[in-house]
């Protein structure tokens, strides 16, 4: 996942457990929820569940390898980026002809194509 080396370690789990959390055992996918997205610390899991921390921790670390091998595999996450930069930069080309136009019905259609656009981000 090169293109997403500048992304946040636990921006990109989360990521990544959105798209893939439902193909994680439910350990997993539970404890992966608490650590990312609840912030819980380890300790706070272990106790939680009434287990060891390191067991929580390979749990864990279990599941993050399991969601980088589905990203590796599906790309999922590389296209959503993509899909979403390509669609920003096409809205981005649209404002620039829309302010540069005077035709009000090529400004109408313009409007509708970056309404639907918006729709997709």
């Amino acid at each position: 996942m090169k293109e997403v080396v500048e992304m946040e370690k636990n921006v990109e789990i989360s990521m990544l457990w959105q798209i893939y959390g439902e193909l994680l055992t439910e350990k997993q996918k539970q404890f992966i929820d608490y650590y990312y997205n609840n912030d819980l610390s380890l300790s706070e899991i272990a106790e939680n569940e009434n287990i060891t921390r390191q067991a929580v921790r390979d749990i864990i670390k279990k599941g993050e390898r399991k969601l980088f091998e589905y990203e590796e595999k599906l790309l999922f996450m590389r296209k959503t980026i993509n899909q979403e930069k390509q669609i920003q930069h096409i809205l981005l080309n649209l404002n620039k002809i829309e302010k540069d136009t005077s035709d009000k019905q090529i400004s109408n259609i313009l409007e509708q194509v970056k309404k639907e656009l918006n729709c997709l981000v």
